[in-house]
């Protein structure tokens, strides 16, 4: 459902909007804008999130990477 709104933009603004819109609405242009705009930021608390869970346990990934490659390592060594 549509709900019409009103909103105050400056001129410099609303004259790079038209420019950009084409023949889309201004209304179509900024809900599309609006739309990318929450997606991308929703997205980055994803990751934000992502980031701290890493953060929390990076010792223990890292001492579990640098297992694998002394491993991997030993185990082309053993090769020669």
């Amino acid at each position: 459902m549509k709900v019409k709104t009103s909103i105050t933009l400056s001129e410099d603004v609303l004259e790079q909007l038209d420019g950009v819109a084409g023949s889309e609405s201004r209304s179509a242009l900024i809900e599309r804008i609006l739309r990318a705009f929450l997606r991308r930021r929703e997205l980055d608390e994803v990751q934000a999130r992502d980031r701290a869970l890493l953060d929390r346990d990076a010792d223990v990934f890292n001492a579990e990477a640098l297992d694998v490659l002394a491993y991997q390592a030993g185990w082309l060594d053993a090769d020669d």
